[in-house]
């Protein structure tokens, strides 16, 4: 079938046209391979989101911020108002499969200016991604290292294996999309297998497991933030879930490259998030039921508190064993999200927004991969970590930055196409009756983690403790607003046949 289920029959789906067609429509011609199939497209957004990624990375924030009981119950919660928020975005991503994707769906359908602050919050959200999977990588990394060798994992050390770990996805990413594709898909298995080994391993050999009242009930909640708020302290708690599940963009950005990327690609969003919904709550029941010890796990000394989860449930090999599973899907999840900010990088470029431009955006006439691109993210991404050396907060700012960079960056043009209203043309993916009130519940739910995100994740607040994420958010907003007047008059996407973008800026009083 060429359309959702969700559709409705008084939306009719317009005929298919092949793909080069349809890009040359929008205004640009093709450059890049189209080597990606379907489940390839579906593979690198499951991989980014990576359940063995952000649950394992950020499982310490969640066992203080609101203990068991917020990370369960939060992470149903949020992952139903995220499948919402990826409806809504593989409805505008059938309509507009590009690889610039979110800004050229903001530019098409509000404007030069809306296009413009949603590439720069998006490429925050991305590079923030980089740096957060491969930084949680580094500090597991650190671990085994340490259970299998005696290794001191300092930040120093940390960070020189971090930088190792992004020069990897660099080389990795140099090869053409089929590699990336395999590595993709390969990704998929080893996570559902990963999971399904961790979870099983830990609910048959330990002796002892949490009882049900433990984890999702009063018995689950614990507050070491400092603040005394209880609705406060489980709001911050969501982080670990929303950090979780973003880049599910991955799809639309490799739409490219990607066959029939108008339904493939739409269906790779949505897939990936209701895959990951139900995979992440196997595995942090998993690992919650199987705490021994509250207080020791939380003041691990190996600072990873999944690692001493399962040290003490099935002692160091079994936790050494698991933990290099661990390791190998974090790397797949950073290969993925290092091909995804390199096709922003390039797509951006393309359309010279970034400085430097006409360097970034060059393809290898060899591997028809964006070369400059790949290495202007990952080095990106090492500069936004770089703080991790001195602080011991920064890593949970770093993934804030993540969460309300790209999370807005979703919202935008979903809520552009609502007020576009009957002017917005569905692609063959579409909701039908069920896009307003499923994208208005987007809109609101980004707004919602977009301020929350932003708020002091610890009390007292210091120097060393505070949220630097809302820092970040202003530095990009204000950098973004000073090179727009200065590359406002280069900086455009091409002229579409029948533009959504002169009827929307019309609409604006722009033109």
């Amino acid at each position: 079938m060429s359309r959702t289920t969700w559709s409705s029959s008084t939306v009719p789906a317009p005929p298919r046209k092949d793909e080069e067609e349809r890009l040359r429509e929008l205004g640009y011609q093709p450059v890049l391979a189209r080597r990606m199939g379907g489940f390839g497209n579906f593979a690198i957004s499951f991989s980014v989101i990576s359940i063995l990624s952000g649950c394992m990375t950020l499982y310490g924030f969640g066992m203080k911020t609101g203990g068991p009981a917020v990370m369960l119950w939060g992470w149903a919660g949020v992952g139903l108002f995220v499948l919402c928020v990826g409806l809504a975005l593989a409805e505008v991503t059938s309509a507009y499969p590009t690889s610039g994707a979110l800004y050229y769906m903001a530019d098409r359908l509000g404007g030069r200016r809306w296009g413009w602050y949603t590439g720069w919050l998006n490429l925050l959200g991305l590079l923030g991604a980089i740096a957060g999977i491969d930084y949680g990588a580094a500090l597991f990394t650190g671990a085994f290292l340490n259970l299998r060798f005696g290794f001191t994992p300092t930040p120093e050390k940390t960070f020189l294996i971090f930088l190792c770990i992004l020069l990897l996805h660099a080389l990795l990413n140099l090869f053409n999309v089929r590699l990336v594709s395999l590595l993709n898909s390969i990704s998929v298995w080893w996570h559902v297998a990963g999971v399904s080994v961790i979870v099983g391993a830990l609910a048959i050999v330990p002796d002892h497991h949490q009882s049900v009242s433990d984890v999702f009930g009063s018995g689950g909640y614990f507050n070491a933030t400092g603040w005394d708020n209880p609705l406060y302290v489980t709001a911050i708690g969501l982080l670990l879930a929303q950090y979780t599940f973003s880049g599910y963009d991955a799809s639309a950005h490799l739409s490219e490259e990607t066959s029939n990327a108008s339904v493939t690609a739409a269906r790779g969003i949505v897939r990936a998030i209701w895959a990951s919904w139900i995979a992440g709550f196997v595995l942090l029941a998993g690992l919650t039921f199987a705490i021994q010890d509250y207080a020791g796990t939380l003041d691990t000394e190996t600072g990873v508190q999944p690692a001493q989860i399962m040290i003490d449930a099935l002692g160091e090999s079994g936790a050494t064993a698991l933990l290099l599973v661990v390791i190998v899907a974090q790397l797949f999840c950073g290969n993925a999200e290092t091909a995804a900010a390199s096709r922003m990088v390039f797509a951006f470029s393309r359309d010279n927004a970034l400085p430097g431009s006409a360097l970034w955006r060059k393809v290898s006439s060899r591997t028809q991969v964006p070369v400059p691109a790949v290495w202007l993210s990952v080095g990106l991404a090492a500069a936004i970590a770089l703080p991790s050396l001195y602080s011991a907060t920064a890593y949970t700012a770093v993934t804030a930055i993540n969460v309300i960079g790209i999370t807005p960056a979703y919202a935008i043009p979903i809520y552009l196409r609502l007020r576009a209203g009957d002017r917005f043309q569905p692609g063959p993916w579409n909701l039908g009756r069920w896009s307003k009130p499923i994208g208005w519940i987007a809109v609101l739910w980004v707004a919602f983690v977009t301020v929350l995100f932003c708020l002091p994740q610890v009390s007292p607040v210091t120097v060393s403790s505070m949220n630097y994420a809302s820092i970040a958010l202003a530095v990009v907003l204000i950098l973004a607003t000073v090179w727009w007047f200065v590359a406002r008059r280069s900086y455009s996407t091409p002229q579409a046949y029948g533009s959504d973008r002169e009827q929307a800026e019309i609409a604006e009083g722009i033109v």
